[in-house]
């Protein structure tokens, strides 16, 4: 789908292969994939980048979309994982229902047209209001009848949407024996009903299965919940919605190269119109406060490495006993390189940018996931091991490019 936009020359295939190389020295790299509904096409474009300068992650973290992102990658060859995304994103564009077909067109013709803001506007919003009204091929589709009429609890009593058609889907693109069996590690996030927690279901914590990868997008009201083992679960967005967390907390530590690729950008402008506050609010609930959690992250992983430094300067039997074995597990000498890349929403989209899956937009997402990740992986020092007792350590190439802005103005 993206290979006709991809200008790779003979000197960005060298920068890529040296960024390889530089993946290569560390004890793991892990892929972390936040929720956004349609703007997850952004997500493919930032793996196909990386697929192609032959960076291969080990460990795939994802949640709702991420998630389902995640287990297509994870559950294929590596020599197919790019037609397998291409092949859901492809299928869900399609609006469901015997309306399908002149939507579909509609949509597909704007491309031939002269671009324009109002365009754009017009396509993305009717995209939406016909994902609303119709649902989407191979993902989910409008219940007969409104949950409003039933309370007993069922899935028609507690959702809008069945999501049967995202079941079939997964189970023909993705391979679970693989994930359950192979090398690349998987996570995906999903929301206690019950208790209101995240939890990480994990493949080398459990046998994978299609319920895990829906319970981690199964976004209420919408989407009804998955019952696994007598639990019931909801999208992990809710709660979380970017598994970072989960790969920096893992033991034991490893010096870890960590590709986050975020739906949702905690910052933004002052909103102007009602549309805006809608567009706004979501984007600050959804970003999980990530800035946050990685600065968090990295004040504690700077007191683990001086915790380590100061132990290797005492004596053997400075500290009693009893102490010293307490300490022991919060030293840490590990490094972590977080490179962060966030989507950066178009003029034209508003707040239901999350829902519009005309194929346009598709396209869109995806090309500028694979702009990113090309110019990010430009950044040859950006994947450089960093020093040790560094802690953590963040690139964003969108934050140094503001930078360079402002100096230069």
């Amino acid at each position: 789908m993206s290979r006709s936009r991809n200008t790779r020359g003979a000197g960005t295939a060298s920068v890529e292969a040296g960024v390889a190389r530089l993946a290569d020295d560390y004890q793991q790299v892990a892929l972390v994939l936040q929720g956004g509904g349609a703007l997850g096409a952004y997500q493919c474009g930032v793996y196909e980048a990386l697929h192609a300068a032959g960076v291969r992650p080990h460990w795939i973290a994802g949640t709702s979309i991420g998630a389902i992102n995640a287990a297509i990658i994870a559950g294929n060859a590596e020599a197919d994982r790019i037609a397998r995304l291409n092949e859901f994103w492809t299928g869900i564009t399609r609006p469901a229902g015997t309306l399908a077909w002149p939507l579909q067109w509609m949509a597909e013709s704007a491309q031939w047209l002269p671009p324009s803001h109002a365009l754009s506007t017009g396509v993305s919003a009717s995209s939406a209001l016909a994902s609303l009204a119709l649902g989407q091929q191979g993902f989910f589709t409008p219940r007969t009848a409104s949950p409003f009429l039933y309370c007993d609890g069922s899935a028609a009593a507690t959702s809008f949407y069945d999501t049967a058609p995202l079941r079939d889907t997964l189970l023909r693109l993705v391979d679970f024996d693989r994930i359950n069996g192979g090398d690349v590690r998987l996570s995906v996030g999903a929301s206690n009903v019950r208790n209101g927690n995240v939890h990480y279901f994990d493949s080398v914590m459990q046998p994978l299965r299609v319920e895990h990868i829906m319970a981690s997008a199964a976004l209420p009201p919408a989407f009804p919940a998955v019952e696994i083992d007598g639990e019931s679960w909801w999208d992990g967005g809710i709660v979380s919605n970017t598994p970072l967390e989960h790969v920096l907390a893992a033991a034991p530590r490893r010096d870890s190269l960590i590709l986050q690729v975020d739906l949702w950008s905690a910052r933004g402008e002052r909103p102007a119109t009602i549309m805006d506050v809608l567009e706004r609010e979501k984007d600050i609930r959804f970003s999980s406060r990530t800035r946050y959690g990685t600065d968090s992250v990295a004040r504690m992983q700077k007191l683990r490495n001086a915790l380590d430094d100061l132990f290797k300067t005492l004596p053997k039997d400075a500290l009693p006993a009893g102490l010293a074995a307490r300490l022991k597990p919060w030293r840490c000498d590990r490094v972590f390189n977080i490179v962060h890349l966030i989507y950066q929403a178009k003029h034209h989209e508003e707040q239901y940018k999350d829902y519009a899956f005309d194929a346009n937009a598709m396209r869109e997402h995806w090309a500028s996931g694979l702009a990113d990740m090309q110019r990010t992986l430009a950044e040859r020092r950006y994947f450089a091991m960093p020093e040790r007792g560094s802690g953590v350590v963040t690139h964003d190439i969108h934050r140094a490019l503001v930078k360079a802005r402002a100096e230069s103005a």
